[in-house]
């Protein structure tokens, strides 16, 4: 399965702080996992924020993920125009972008996120 990781869980996964339903999307070796360039604008944005759920250097997380195996799902103009196709359920602009680039690319997007579990193609783990 391809995935593409909602922010939090990477957050959670460079903690060591998965949710148990969560581990094994992370651990089967069959699963392709990728990040979007922008879970690390957020990270990047809410860390210069000073929001506690954000308190990790934006590098170190990037280098972590590349290290591990993780593949990198850069925002292309294909991904905003399918924002402009989506039901207008989450307001927040990075989730929207996952969702769009998770359906454009035919990824399913993997979150705890009970808001996102209403569209297509997102999985609910925690």
């Amino acid at each position: 399965m391809k995935l593409l990781i909602d922010t939090h869980l990477l957050l959670w996964a460079a903690a060591g702080q998965l949710p148990r339903r969560a581990l094994p999307y992370f651990t089967n070796l069959e699963n392709t996992l990728y990040f979007s360039s922008a879970s690390i604008w957020e990270v990047m944005i809410k860390t210069s924020l000073n929001r506690r759920d954000f308190r990790i250097d934006p590098a170190l997380l990037y280098q972590g993920l590349v290290d591990n195996g993780y593949k990198e799902l850069n925002i292309t103009s294909n991904h905003v125009l399918h924002m402009a196709n989506l039901p207008h359920i989450h307001k927040d602009p990075f989730d929207r972008i996952l969702i769009a680039q998770a359906l454009a690319e035919g990824l399913t997007l993997l979150s705890s996120d009970r808001t996102l579990s209403r569209y297509p193609s997102v999985v609910l783990v925690g």
